[in-house]
């Protein structure tokens, strides 16, 4: 399938070919019954209640161990990584970004139901260890804390992979949605042992692991976990059963890396500066160039399928420049809040954010065909592209008129 024309300007020759006209879709009656709103209030009645359990079980078990004013020094201690690891993937998403409903399940899936299965399992698993007569503070967290924590992290990529389909679209949105979830643990784990510090050697034990933990190493999680996201976004556009393979690759690497970061942090404790520069320093910044290869290829996408709308005259070439650089796209919102104040500049904004949304449709319906819903989404995101644009270039009746980037 190709973008289709603008019903406003002729499909240009050359390039793309068998062009369709732009027909809108049939809208599909709704359910008239009550069994849709029933089912959103079983299904949110469910999720605030796993939520809220598991919440006020953490904090009990905070607050037990470390006292409600160490927990809440802990907690602002920890938030501070959250200012440095969040922001790197919203970053990240920032061509295609993700409701904001499904990035907040990410972080409290994390934060909240998988730290707190993460505690019971690892309990369960020191008191095996114990049982056999083993070492089990050094050996639960290299062989215990790596499976339990990328398993229940995972699961919750697992559960957006296939509840939120239309919008977990390839690589990036696994990275995001792995990222967060991963960042939402590291959170409370690390309030956990930031309290505990505190608790056992004061200030200068909270100072030293808050360097630790949430300066050094503050995206520790979200690199393991990222193994998972990576896995479910390379199939988002296939899902086959004949797929199942790349996703348990993807869960033996997040264990793998998980389990390569903690054994050179307990077991290998007395060459720890080694280990650091040999293992983690190198797993950090492989981190690093996976998320600009990320960020670079979404952009890629994006400007490949821009310029197929383009060809069929919904964008200009200047648009589509404008819409794959983050440079470009800043200097255009302030451009428009120039010529029009906050209006052309909400305009401009939603422009931009349909247009990475609009780019995410038409991968879709390239890989999977004519889908009805996906057709819906685009016939909706072309009006309504072409509706913001109006409101910064005054008189565009149709694409053909591009905003400058400069």
């Amino acid at each position: 399938m190709h973008p289709p024309s603008s019903p406003h300007t002729p499909a240009p020759g050359g390039g793309w070919q068998q062009m369709m006209t732009f027909q809108p879709t049939a809208p599909v009656p709704d359910n008239v019954t009550r069994r849709p709103l029933l089912r959103q209030i079983v299904l949110w009645g469910a999720i605030v209640a796993l939520f809220g359990l598991t919440a006020l079980s953490l904090g009990t078990m905070v607050i037990d161990s470390i006292g409600l004013a160490t927990a809440g020094l802990a907690l602002v201690t920890a938030a501070l990584a959250l200012g440095i690891v969040v922001p790197t993937f919203l970053w990240v998403d920032r061509l295609e970004a993700e409701p904001p409903r499904i990035l907040w399940f990410a972080f409290l899936w994390g934060a909240l139901v998988a730290t707190f299965g993460a505690i019971i399992l690892n309990q369960l698993g020191v008191e095996i260890i114990d049982a056999a007569g083993a070492d089990a503070m050094r050996l639960a967290p290299v062989f215990v804390a790596p499976v339990t924590e990328e398993l229940l992290k995972g699961l919750g990529v697992a559960i957006l992979f296939f509840r939120v389909r239309r919008e977990f679209n390839g690589i990036t949105d696994g990275i995001v949605y792995a990222g967060i979830i991963a960042a939402g643990f590291a959170f409370v784990e690390n309030i956990l042992y930031l309290g505990r510090a505190y608790v056992e050697i004061g200030t200068p034990g909270l100072v030293a692991l808050f360097i630790m933990r949430c300066l050094v190493s503050p995206f520790a999680h979200p690199m393991f976990t990222i193994c998972i996201g990576l896995a479910f976004g390379a199939i988002a556009h296939r899902r086959r059963l004949s797929s199942v393979w790349l996703v348990l690759l993807g869960f033996a690497g997040a264990i793998f890396l998980h389990f390569l970061w903690n054994y050179s942090a307990v077991v290998a404790a007395e060459a720890y500066l080694l280990v650091f520069a040999v293992v983690q320093i190198p797993l950090f910044i492989g981190f690093i160039l996976l998320l600009r290869w990320s960020r670079r290829r979404e952009s890629r996408l994006m400007r490949d399928v821009l310029t197929g709308y383009g060809m069929n005259g919904w964008f200009t070439p200047a648009e589509v420049a404008m819409l794959t650089d983050a440079g470009e796209r800043r200097r255009a919102r302030r451009w428009a809040s120039g010529v029009g104040g906050r209006r052309a500049a909400r305009a401009m904004t939603a422009f931009q954010d349909e247009s990475g949304d609009l780019a995410m449709v038409r991968k879709h319906l390239n890989s999977e065909g004519p889908d009805a819903e996906w057709l819906r989404r685009e016939e909706a995101l072309l009006r309504t592209i072409t509706a913001h644009r109006q409101v910064f270039v005054p008189g565009a009746s149709a694409p053909g008129t591009a905003a400058p980037t400069a």
